[in-house]
């Protein structure tokens, strides 16, 4: 291809990068936002999360077994029309006001996303020199973390209405009159996914008519490593780790706005904006993380980050006000490593196995969809401060695993979550 080609391929590769990592962070909106407006309890808003991180562990093989056989063009085209007419079928969902719509709506953009996840990082490494490789992948994972902080932002501004009944206001009103409030509510979600699904397909078509190289496959890399997979301790030991954080690093995002609210009154759309700066901290906290693992062997760090985080979790749960929202603010900082540190330390030395291990390593992201569900069931039994022991429980797991690991000096951190 030429330069302005590779160019124009490498740009639209990178804003996949950005629109899934738009489209999960979205969920932290969507949680109170769909509880206010079809009147759910905080464990059926949870399944939002599930319905999410379900595509992920059913849609991973297939996906690549798809991409096999037609290509990874084809399977990004097709991730991304699955991802739009997800976003579209926001539309009908609020007009009925039917959650299990919605569910069905978000597991068919999860469904997108997961073959964009899967052909995005490959493809970006073949764009242009194979020196810079690393570099390019590093620069895409940054629109990553760029749409975690955006996603909020915006979701707070254009979805979240910043009127919040209870439940004594919304008794006292007519059946006509609150028919009226909860359908103004679920209709606030209609034009914002419109205009992404009308993005999305742009850019599904510039992918279409934009020449992009084949990928070759490489032979596996040979190794040592005799028998079944699951034989590998270290690795199975990783998956529940990764299991673990992602149910925890989605617990703490999700009910973030609900907790703010209850701990500190702060209305829906100022704990948005809060939350985007959480995101902001996660993005800043990788770059400084990466940094501090020149002078500290990474599963030490995965151990201090651990024991602080679960900390942080121990402060949100007894203290009030603004020192519990903090407390979760800060804990994004903490959690930024994580997830491409469990990776790469779980699947060090595989060999000829690497691939498969990477595959089982990224299907553990499905602990998104279980953790939530356990924390909105605590919240529905105690309350949403109570409930944030859950993710405290899953970090002391990332702790034990990286106890585990202490004698590994070095790796190298290529995933992103």
């Amino acid at each position: 291809m030429t330069d302005r080609k590779t160019r124009l391929a490498i740009i639209l590769i990178t804003s996949l990068f950005f629109l899934w990592g738009f489209a999960l962070n979205l969920n932290p909106i969507l949680i109170p936002h769909l509880k206010k407006a079809c009147q759910l309890s905080d464990f059926q808003s949870a399944l939002i999360d599930s319905a999410s991180y379900i595509a992920y562990f059913l849609i991973a093989l297939p996906a690549g077994l798809f991409m096999k056989k037609y290509g990874y063009k084809a399977g990004i085209t097709l991730g991304l029309l699955l991802f739009a007419f997800g976003t579209f079928l926001f539309y009908p969902a609020a007009e009925l006001r039917q959650f299990s719509f919605f569910l069905v709506a978000l597991f068919i953009i999860a469904s997108g996303l997961t073959l964009l996840e899967t052909a995005a990082n490959p493809y970006i490494t073949v764009l242009g020199d194979a020196d810079s490789a690393t570099q390019r992948l590093n620069f895409a994972q940054s629109f990553n973390g760029l749409a975690a902080f955006l996603a909020p932002l915006m979701g707070g501004t254009f979805i979240l209405s910043g009127v919040n009944l209870s439940e004594q206001e919304q008794q006292s009103m007519s059946a006509s009159q609150l028919n009226e409030y909860l359908t103004a509510e679920a209709s606030s979600v209609q034009m914002p996914f419109i205009v992404i699904g009308i993005v999305v397909l742009l850019v599904a078509l510039l992918i279409w008519r934009t020449p992009l190289p084949e990928i070759q496959e490489e032979k596996d890399a040979p190794g040592k490593v005799k028998g079944s997979i699951l034989s590998e301790k270290n690795l199975v030991l990783g998956i529940a780790a990764q299991f673990f954080y992602v149910g925890a690093q989605v617990c703490i995002s999700s009910f973030f706005i609900r907790f703010s609210d209850k701990v500190a009154g702060i209305d829906e759309k100022t704990a948005a904006y809060l939350l985007s700066g959480a995101f902001l901290s996660f993005m800043i906290g990788r770059f400084i993380g990466t940094y501090l693992m020149r002078f500290i062997a990474p599963p030490r760090l995965l151990a201090i980050y651990s024991v602080i985080n679960v900390a942080l979790l121990v402060i949100a749960v007894i203290t009030q006000g603004m020192v519990s929202v903090y407390a979760l603010v800060a804990v994004q900082f903490f959690m930024s490593i994580m997830f491409p540190t469990i990776f790469a330390l779980s699947i060090r030395g595989l060999g000829e196995k690497t691939k498969i291990g990477s595959s089982l390593v990224i299907m553990s992201i499905v602990g998104g969809a279980v953790f939530p569900v356990i924390m909105g069931q605590v919240s529905d039994v105690s309350s949403i401060q109570t409930a944030y022991i859950v993710p405290a429980v899953c970090f002391l797991v990332v702790l034990y695993f990286a106890i585990k690991n202490n004698s590994i000096k070095n790796v190298t951190l290529g995933a992103s979550h």
